[in-house]
């Protein structure tokens, strides 16, 4: 083989190799595009991505300015009530329903409960799942169709896991069994003073949804159905259906909290 061939046959190789290794690294930044990646639900500083609804009260009044925002956190207050919440139960929603994600967060609960509020309320919110659309609800339905991941702090004394599980108007199945209990305990730890708590859920469709606390997991559970008897008439009919996507709401149930770090991942369906 002549010099001449020899330098051919090696650059031939060359750019095929050249052009396999360009093929090859613009297939992997187009995979690393694709990725899904952690959207900040607070990103805007302001409430603008959410929508408020309180009991007695239409979609949109933010009544006695509950949920407010300010350097990141959200915050569900009580200074404007003058001790008296009569019940206003709320839930603060974002703007877009979801179905398969991995949903973070950080939340701890401030200060005194409001004077009239009730006695299992005392350190309690919750970060509903597969919510109804928000203007759906009735102007004095308390709670949204949905699954709560149900938010609990101590009071020193008792044992109070966080991390439970609460379905109003809705029923899960756990080890293979069907649950219609409204509420079931988890394996968590009870924090009783006012830290910061890392709360992790993954919502799987209408299969498997897993809550996580400071990393632990404390509660696993599958196929939601909309059945029980926080069931609205709107809801009768969808007795027994698997439940697959929904909005992700915050709730206001008469104790001061905050809730920071409020992350999205979306999941491939």
């Amino acid at each position: 083989m002549t010099t001449s061939k020899i330098f051919k046959f090696l650059l031939f190789g060359f750019c095929c190799g050249l052009f396999l290794y360009t093929c090859k690294n613009e297939t992997k930044k187009t995979e690393e595009a694709k990725q899904p990646e952690w959207v900040n639900l607070l990103s805007k500083n302001n409430l603008d991505d959410w929508i408020v609804k309180i009991k007695g009260y239409p979609v949109g009044d933010n009544y006695k300015n509950t949920f407010r925002v300010s350097n990141g956190v959200l915050s569900v207050d009580y200074t404007e009530y003058n001790d008296t919440f009569n019940n206003t139960f709320g839930h603060i929603y974002y703007k877009k329903p979801f179905s398969n994600y991995k949903l973070r967060l950080d939340y701890r609960f401030l200060d005194n409960q409001i004077a009239d509020g009730e006695a299992w309320a005392y350190k309690n919110s919750g970060v509903m799942l597969h919510c109804e659309n928000p203007k759906t609800i009735g102007l004095d339905q308390g709670f949204p169709v949905s699954i709560e991941a149900q938010l609990l702090g101590g009071n020193g004394e008792v044992e109070r896991p966080t991390g439970n599980v609460c379905t109003p108007g809705m029923h899960i199945t756990i080890e293979n069994k069907l649950i219609t209990e409204h509420c079931i305990q988890s394996t968590s730890k009870t924090f009783h003073d006012d830290q910061w708590i890392h709360v992790e859920l993954e919502v799987y469709n209408d299969s498997i949804i897993k809550h996580f606390i400071n990393g632990d997991k404390v509660m696993e559970y599958s196929k939601p159905i909309y059945g029980g008897e926080y069931n609205t008439s709107l809801w009768e009919s969808k007795a027994g259906d698997p439940v697959k996507s929904g909005y992700i709401s915050l709730q206001s149930e008469s104790h001061p909290i905050e809730f920071k770090n409020i992350e999205i991942l979306e999941l491939p369906n």
